[in-house]
């Protein structure tokens, strides 16, 4: 059956070798994958292409050979038994049903009914309207709806609109040595640039060295100089978690180009939005934050301020004291964010929401608001148009 795939590969442009070919019989042999069509896509990506120009070419012929094959899966999980498979009693709504669910009436009114339910409820609830339970239209639990709730031990977000989640959540660090796709980034970010030489001469001046010898009567006269590098300053800084999942991977591929175009380079991770703490490792979180007044003290404003994130969230994480969905924040999101913009005048917002739901969308509105428009997409258009800005 594979012979055939490489003929069609062979036959579709792309370069392919017996020797790249044996490689993907041999990880096949050695069980790489499991028995699924999206991983075998993947591992015979990687072992036949080199060249991600002929990605295309390799999904047509891919296409061509193994269409039909996600049906054969389909029917191999069906085999499967329906209680491994179903979520008790989660709920799924029209789109006409989650509009005449109406909200409690605001943050105050949220959290002192939350603390009314926890005193009077006295077991586990399902399917209602009121109680603390799972699938149905109370403002607090999980697997429902509500239009502004408190997420209370769900796995992950469905709705992405409850105000505080009470689950202990762990983020992963972004990968700064992707490499695939970050090309077209760094040409993007080269637009801000400004090079200097500094530090220790190691490296050969040729120009120099030829005019200096020519100078010398012909003797050979050396000359060093420092090496050049881009000497602009950066801070990213790295929505993670939450909605943001949805945008690892071009967020990953951002960092390992800023990793390799900017010499000085500082990041720290936030979530959601920036309070009086942020990390520099996700996976020590919880137990080494840094105060957002040291990194305020510490980084003068020649340096570049990026954020990085959607901004969908509710407008309490930003506007509100106690906003934030994870701790107890005495001053709202937006209190530190000015302090960030007033310390670093040249900054820039990348959202990887597509520009069009924007409007739509509270939080986005308000955040673009306080950055004074300074929003941009996380495309290579968007990356343009924000580093021009920041020139």
């Amino acid at each position: 059956m594979l012979i055939r795939f490489f003929h069609l590969l062979r036959a579709a442009g792309v370069p392919v070798s017996i020797t790249e070919f044996l490689a993907l019989l041999e990880a096949l042999s050695l069980r790489v994958t499991g028995p699924s069509v999206d991983e075998f896509y993947y591992l015979a990506r990687t072992a036949l292409v080199k060249d991600e120009r002929h990605y295309d070419r390799f999904d047509r012929a891919f296409a061509a050979h193994f269409k039909g094959v996600e049906q054969a899966f389909e029917a191999l999980v069906a085999r499967v038994p329906e209680e491994w498979l179903r979520r008790n009693a989660e709920l799924f709504l029209t789109e006409e049903e989650k509009a005449r669910i109406e909200a409690l009436g605001g943050w105050e009114k949220l959290m002192e009914t939350l603390k009314q339910r926890l005193e009077e409820q006295k077991s586990r609830h399902q399917g209602g309207n009121k109680w603390i339970g799972t699938g149905g239209t109370s403002p607090f639990g999980a697997y429902g709806y509500n239009p502004e709730g408190v997420r209370v031990g769900q796995d992950g977000s469905r709705n992405r609109r409850a105000v505080k989640v009470w689950d202990k959540r762990e983020f992963a660090n972004l990968d700064d040595s992707v490499s695939l796709g970050t090309r077209n980034i760094k040409l993007a970010l080269r637009r801000l640039r400004r090079f200097a030489r500094q530090g220790a001469a190691d490296q050969l001046d040729l120009a120099g060295t030829i005019d200096s010898t020519a100078r010398n009567a012909g003797l050979l006269d050396l000359r060093m100089v420092p090496e050049r590098h881009n000497a602009v300053k950066v801070l990213l800084f790295l929505d993670v978690g939450g909605s943001m999942d949805d945008h690892v991977r071009a967020c990953e591929e951002l960092f390992s180009a800023a990793r390799g175009e900017f010499k000085h380079l500082e990041h720290f991770y936030f979530h959601n939005f920036v309070y009086e703490s942020v990390w520099k490792d996700n996976r020590r979180r919880h137990a080494e934050r840094i105060p957002l007044t040291e990194v305020l003290r510490t980084y003068g404003a020649d340096y570049k301020l990026v954020l990085v994130g959607d901004a969908t969230m509710s407008p309490y994480e930003i506007l509100q004291p106690g906003g934030s969905i994870e701790h107890w924040n005495e001053e709202p999101g937006s209190a530190w964010l000015r302090r960030l913009l007033s310390t670093f005048p040249h900054h820039a917002w990348l959202n990887p929401e597509p520009e069009d739901r924007w409007e739509w969308t509270p939080s986005v509105k308000i955040t673009r608001e306080l950055m004074d428009e300074r929003m941009y997409p996380l495309t290579l258009e968007g990356l343009d148009r924000a580093m021009r800005a920041l020139s």
